[in-house]
């Protein structure tokens, strides 16, 4: 709302403010929170030669909230900033209006705390006086402390401040006040104070606060009673103690961050584990990428390169055929690993906030991998062969050179496993994006040797393949057959990219994919049926990627997980656990992605299992579900904060113990053995 009773112009006193309205028991903040929560935020967008001033906040009260003490405002709180018109302000040629915008960021709480934001828009007349908010303007002007231009001071004296303070009016001598220090992070908000009189001076005795982060020269500070505070500023004196440095995060967390990372001895929630060095990282990654065989869409590609296997153990030559298959599928995963790896190496010290798995964050990417695996469908039921898209020189080089379908299968695999952390890849992935580059991607090569792994053992024991069924009827049965989980990973992807771009951009894929399948099928027939009917069908599916191409690579915005105190899942923000931590709320933190086949099967087994769910409720913990579906910078730098760099991630949090991180497979016995100990 606006306040210009005079006018607007450059001696008149023009003023804007943002009015908040809270429901009972919510409340926002002052410039000095307190023991928690954030002041509020105005960004202003103002015409050339218009400046805003600061919030001329007015007095707060104390809210207790358990064992914590914040400065804020219940009801309805205005917050007033004045707006000057300097000599080079122009009024505009077409309007007679001045244009302000205003984006605010605030936080509201009760027990628990919602960051919300505004933008908001006004037009204030140039040749008229704005004054239907008078009362409101009035009311927040009488709210504000008053100057006291008396002598004041502040004694730093061990552990806390010695305040004295004259010339306040005489209504108030010998009454208990109202003190708010405009400082923040300086007292212990919450803890036990004494105040006194010594004739006409009002004295205090404050202690420090225990993380103090401030060491002011000058103290503004608001003190009085009722409606009635004044305000001034005391200059300290006095050395402030050394002891009380700043620490950006409590003791406990920042022990567990860097035992998560390596750098103190003691893992996060595994006192006594050694930290972790290149050696375990390797061997971990190493299991990692031996479990990565296990995930649902790398089976079809595993299940084919059995039936490869099963041709040549039949043929002549088999023992070599065999092992140099081996060595090339080999070849290709650790290629692939290293490329990826690569890759997030170069964008992160680029400035890019990017994790494990960052591929599939990108619509483009699920699109196409989608088309892959339908026209790889398509060929195992077999509706067309490859060949048939490749020129006869090509067919004949791939005929001679079996070895790259081999390399090239490795890359299908690593290409639909790599999404998700397998149990053991999750430390030592956060571990590797912190080392240089070398040692880097020794970690990732770890990975595509576990991957490949079996296969390269069954490559080179003969024993492993002639255990294998001979070749007959049965291997068409069983490539048909592998078509179908093929087309049950283009299911998935197709759901992937609904949860990145809507319903528009998982209806546009699915068009895609039938024309692609309508062209496959078209290159399949002979004569001029083969020309019009491509033609036709490629034309049709150019049309389609011009007009709806825009929905499957525009990501939407993410929907909201909840909004009120009474849903049990709430989104996950910067900062949020801290701002439930302060309320003494244990927190526990989902960071997962739709692209990723562990989360989902943790969500479906475990975290919606009701013992699991009673147990939460009955601890009163908060649950948080950070999303990593799309590319979340935030999200990104949380995880490398806890020695992370992809999801699966779980992490319980409760105030005064470090951080639990969880198994990337959850159990149920697991989850509520943890709730357990909060």
């Amino acid at each position: 709302m606006a306040h210009a009773p005079q006018g607007v112009g450059l001696d008149k006193q023009v003023w804007v403010g943002l009015q908040l309205a809270h429901k009972p028991e919510w409340h926002t903040y002052w410039k000095n929170s307190g023991d928690s929560g954030l002041p509020t935020v105005l960004e202003w967008k103002l015409p050339p030669g218009v400046t805003a001033g600061e919030i001329a906040w007015p007095t707060p009260h104390k809210i207790r909230i358990g064992t914590l003490a914040n400065y804020g405002y219940e009801g309805t709180v205005l917050l007033p900033v004045q707006l000057t018109l300097g000599p080079d302000f122009k009024p505009p040629l077409l309007s007679n209006e001045l244009d302000i915008k205003l984006k605010a960021m605030w936080l509201v709480c009760r027990k628990e705390c919602i960051p919300e934001e505004g933008e908001f828009a006004l037009k204030l007349p140039l040749k008229s006086t704005t004054a239907f908010n008078t009362a409101a303007f009035e009311a927040s002007f009488a709210a504000q402390p008053k100057a006291l231009t008396a002598a004041s001071s502040v004694m730093v004296t061990g552990s806390g401040l010695q305040i004295s303070i004259a010339g306040l009016p005489v209504a108030l001598h010998g009454k208990t006040l109202d003190f708010y220090p405009e400082t923040p992070e300086v007292i212990e908000t919450a803890a036990a104070w004494t105040q006194a009189w010594a004739g006409n001076t009002w004295t205090a005795n404050v202690p420090l606060a225990a993380q103090r982060s401030q060491s002011p020269e000058l103290m503004p500070v608001v003190l009085g009673l009722g409606n009635n505070h004044w305000r001034t500023e005391a200059k300290v004196t006095g050395d402030w103690p050394v002891s009380a440095a700043t620490a950006t995060v409590s003791p406990a967390l920042a022990a567990a961050l860097k035992a998560n990372t390596g750098t103190v001895s003691g893992a996060m929630a595994t006192p006594g584990k050694p930290p972790l060095t290149l050696v375990m990282a390797m061997l971990g990654a190493l299991l990692g990428g031996l479990i990565l065989n296990l995930m649902p869409c790398v089976f079809p590609v595993l299940a084919i390169k059995v039936v490869s296997f099963t041709r040549i153990a039949c043929s002549p030559n088999a023992k070599a055929a065999l092992r140099t298959q081996g060595l090339a599928y080999t070849a290709g995963v650790i290629a692939s690993f290293l490329a990826l790896g690569g890759l997030l190496m170069a964008l992160r010290l680029g400035g890019e906030q990017l994790g494990w798995g960052f591929q599939l964050q990108s619509p483009g990417m699920v699109a196409t991998l989608a088309v892959l695996f339908t026209l790889i469908a398509l060929n195992l039921l077999g509706l067309y062969e490859f060949g048939l898209f490749l020129p006869s020189k090509a067919c004949t080089m791939q005929a001679r050179n079996p070895l790259s379908n081999a390399f090239l299968s490795g890359v299908l695999a690593v290409a639909i496993a790599s999404p998700c952390t397998a149990p053991f890849m999750g430390a030592s992935l956060g571990f590797a994006v912190s080392l240089p580059i070398a040692q880097a991607m020794l970690v990732f090569t770890a990975i595509g040797v576990g991957m490949a792994l079996p296969y390269l053992v069954a490559s080179m024991v003969p024993a492993i393949a002639r255990l294998l069924p001979k070749p007959g009827a049965w291997m068409g049965v069983f490539r048909t057959f592998m078509a179908f989980p093929m087309l049950a990973t283009v299911a998935w992807l197709v759901w992937v990219l609904g949860q990145q771009t809507g319903i528009d951009g998982a209806a546009a894929l699915l068009g895609v994919l039938l024309m692609v399948a309508m062209v496959a099928w078209a290159f399949s027939l002979h004569g001029r049926s083969r020309t019009v009917i491509a033609t036709v069908s490629i034309a049709g599916l150019a049309l389609l990627l011009g007009l709806a191409g825009r929905n499957i690579v525009t990501l939407q915005d993410a929907p909201a997980l909840a909004t009120t105190a009474g849903e049990r899942w709430q989104p996950w923000q910067p900062g949020r656990v801290e701002q439930l931590q302060a309320t003494g709320q244990p927190v526990f933190v989902d960071f997962t992605a739709a692209w990723c086949v562990t989360c989902q099967y943790n969500k479906k087994t475990t975290l919606t299992n009701p013992q699991v769910l009673t147990d939460l409720a009955g601890k009163n913990v908060a649950l948080l579900h950070a999303d990593w579906t799309r590319r979340d910078p935030a999200i990104s730098a949380a995880l490398s904060q806890l020695g992370r760099s992809g999801v699966p991630l779980y992490v319980f949090y409760k105030v005064g113990q470090p951080p639990v991180v969880l198994s990337e497979i959850l159990s149920v016995d697991e989850v509520r053995a943890a709730i357990a100990q909060l």
